[in-house]
């Protein structure tokens, strides 16, 4: 005898949707991601149903995702560029983003001076060095605009 299909509805979806939020805050189509991998045999259209009551309960909310994803990401030494392209590729609204992150904030400076910091310590290094080049491709990885790598590593160059 063949093992049946457990059956999805609406209290399953919703309850593993649930469960992804407690754990933190996730973009619509990210949790919309998660919940299809999680279930393929899923109705799409059940699964929208669900997502949407979520999002009109106010328990899912693309708003808080990106302006906790923002501040994580910048805790963890991110720059503007990375955590821009993170949010795009989590199909966020440009206007969400741009309520949230901004090219001008200071604190992007802060960020990669720290990092620098971290990694250097008081050691200059000599413009076009290997430390130099391999410190400028960190910091290009990690989201940070020309500016601000010019301006940490200009104080740092001998």
């Amino acid at each position: 005898m063949a093992s049946e299909q457990p059956i999805i509805d609406v209290p399953v979806l919703r309850r593993a949707a649930m469960d992804f939020l407690a754990r933190r805050e996730h973009s619509f189509f990210e949790l919309q991601q998660k919940l299809s991998r999680k279930f393929p045999e899923a109705d799409q259209e059940m699964l929208e149903a669900v997502l949407a009551a979520l999002r009109s309960e106010n328990l899912q909310s693309d708003e808080r995702f990106v302006e906790s994803y923002v501040r994580y990401r910048k805790s963890r030494g991110f720059g503007m560029l990375h955590i821009l392209a993170d949010l795009q590729s989590r199909k966020v609204g440009d206007e969400l983003i741009s309520r949230h992150l901004f090219a001008d904030d200071e604190d992007w400076l802060h960020i990669a001076e720290e990092l620098t910091e971290r990694r250097l310590g008081d050691i200059p290094v000599g413009f076009g060095s290997k430390a130099h080049k391999k410190h400028l491709r960190f910091l290009q990885s990690r989201g940070f605009s020309p500016r601000e790598i010019r301006a940490v590593l200009d104080k740092r160059v001998k």
